[in-house]
């Protein structure tokens, strides 16, 4: 198997295209090498800790209502070319995504990484669910398998929450300036939304690769 290390922010459309267009490309090679980690990067780490309102931060980063449609127009093209459902409209809340990668890395441990991570997206671009807010993951990590009351009590505590920060850290300092950042076998970057024939592209030859080197 081959390690593919994704480095991601639940509140970047980028990333929830970027891992649509992946999923689809494995549904098409089921035989992929790929074992997959989800790694978290803060693209608002000044964030404040129960988040914001949604139109105060579109002011802030966009100018208002226009500016942000302008940002997300080349966003909502994309998905609606890939038949992927974003609802910008219903979000209310801009959260701070401290928690949701706190219990995106304890869903890691117990083998349901990928189920949560497909939650806490859909929670937030399709429901508009404050994925900040303890409540809105208990229940993601809950529909998932994991433990409610266990998640409780660790969001309502500091567990690993330095830890989430000096992985954040250290994805900066190894050169990570924007999400998603795909790293295969620890050696080669993909930066940005890759389209679903180019990881269909990287498939077969890594399967290629590793038939050569058995013969």
């Amino acid at each position: 198997m081959i390690k593919l290390d994704i480095i991601s922010d639940p509140v970047c459309p980028w990333c929830y295209i970027g891992k649509t267009e992946l999923d689809r490309a494995i549904a098409e090679r089921p035989n992929h090498p790929f074992t997959i980690e989800w790694h978290p990067y803060q693209l608002n780490p000044a964030m404040p800790a129960e988040g914001m309102d949604r139109k105060d931060y579109l002011e802030h980063k966009f100018g208002g209502r226009d500016g942000a449609l302008r940002a997300y127009a080349p966003i909502l093209e994309r998905a609606e070319a890939l038949d992927l459902e974003i609802d910008f409209a219903a979000i209310t809340r801009q959260p701070n995504t401290m928690n949701a990668h706190r219990l995106i890395h304890w869903a890691g441990l117990e083998g349901r990484q990928q189920a949560v991570v497909a939650a806490i997206f859909r929670a937030y671009f399709n429901d508009g669910g404050d994925i900040g807010a303890p409540k809105t993951l208990c229940k993601i990590g809950e529909a998932c398998g994991m433990d409610p009351a266990m998640l409780e009590r660790l969001l309502a505590a500091d567990a690993d929450f330095d830890a989430t920060r000096a992985r954040d850290t250290h994805a900066r300092e190894r050169g990570v300036t924007g999400v998603p950042c795909f790293i295969i076998a620890n050696a080669h970057v993909l930066q940005g939304a890759q389209p679903k024939a180019l990881w269909i592209q990287v498939i077969d030859e890594l399967i290629e690769n590793m038939k050569d080197n058995i013969d």
